[in-house]
């Protein structure tokens, strides 16, 4: 087993000297749904606020507003930053990725006339690409099983999205906008494993949407008019972005990138859709089909064939230790190719 099986929220790499589970264990093991639903409810309330403001506006408020909350929160409480210039700069720069590249390029494909189901199936190709980059960049190789996982978890999303998906509105600029989106989501995710895997999560959300509010910010300017209809509708939409999605679930999407290998991390995206469409239906009374429930349940079996680790045969795990020392390390003190952040 690698090291980064052992780490990944919901693999036990050895037997717990204490078999009751502690509250921090309980934690880990919610990392990985909790991070869905959130990620997940950020479309539902994307679209609750998006007729009252425009795109790259809505992104420079939810920007600000998460600055402004974290940066006195990370002084009062004394958080650790960056040791040099460097280090900052990789922060900044993995935000600006994962969340001025990957939210701009969604609201802006969306706004130039793509419609949502496409841009998802997109973005749904995020694991696939991860996993290619992963390889030579963090050195992380998949099995033939955690492969079939990766494709049998597209194939869900195409399902669950089949009723969204229209080709009406598609330019060179949406495609180009949809395209930006799925290659600053994948490359900030192997970016921020690479080169800043280790931050304080206090001071590395005000570098990184510090970072996001960089990229976006001339957009909004150049683009729109910037005009606001402040309604309880925008203000509801964005308290929850800034709140749960922009510090919660980015929380908990560095903590799954420092603990675990990044294409695990991103197989995780295929659960949102469904989630998404649940959601949709609880809250806006939207429909899906049978085949949107098969495919919510082709999404589950992948990523489970990705997450999970493949049992062993009893003959090579007689021969083989439990666990090695690297495996049973804590993820704060597992060695890493580069100092913290």
């Amino acid at each position: 087993m690698s090291q980064s099986d052992a780490q990944f929220p919901g693999n036990s790499a050895a037997p717990q000297a204490d078999s009751g589970l502690t509250s921090s264990a309980l934690f880990v093991a919610a990392m990985p749904p909790l991070f869905v639903f959130l990620w997940a409810t950020g479309f539902v309330f994307t679209k609750l606020g998006m007729p009252y403001v425009e795109p790259m506006t809505f992104l420079v408020l939810r920007f600000v507003l998460v600055i402004s909350l974290m940066l006195p929160i990370a002084l009062l409480w004394r958080a650790r930053w960056p040791h040099s210039w460097p280090a900052a700069l990789h922060i900044v720069a993995s935000g600006a990725l994962i969340h001025g590249g990957y939210l701009g390029g969604v609201f802006s494909a969306i706004h130039a006339g793509m419609s949502a189901g496409v841009i998802a199936l997109v973005c749904g190709l995020q694991p696939i690409l991860t996993a290619f980059a992963a390889a030579p960049i963090l050195g992380e190789r998949l099995s033939r099983r955690q492969w079939a996982g990766l494709l049998l978890g597209l194939l869900g999303v195409a399902l669950v999205l089949q009723r969204r998906m229209s080709l009406d509105g598609l330019s060179l600029t949406s495609i180009a906008a949809a395209l930006v989106a799925l290659g600053s989501i994948t490359s900030g995710t192997v970016y921020q494993k690479r080169f800043c895997p280790n931050f304080d999560l206090r001071s590395g959300a005000v570098l990184q949407f510090i970072g996001a509010l960089c990229l976006v910010t001339p957009l909004a300017l150049l683009n729109e008019t910037r005009q606001v209809q402040w309604t309880g509708e925008l203000v509801l939409a964005l308290v929850w972005l800034v709140v749960a999605l922009s510090i919660g679930a980015i929380a908990l999407l560095t903590l799954l990138i420092r603990r675990g290998a990044v294409t695990k991390v991103a197989s995780l995206i295929y659960l949102v859709p469904p989630t998404t469409a649940v959601l949709a239906w609880l809250m806006f009374g939207e429909t899906f089909t049978g085949l949107a429930l098969l495919g919510m349940a082709f999404t589950v079996l992948g990523v489970a064939l990705v997450v999970t680790r493949q049992p062993v045969p009893a003959a090579s795990s007689a021969a083989t230790p439990a666990a090695t020392p690297a495996a049973i390390l804590p993820a704060s003190a597992s060695p890493a190719p580069h100092r913290d952040a």
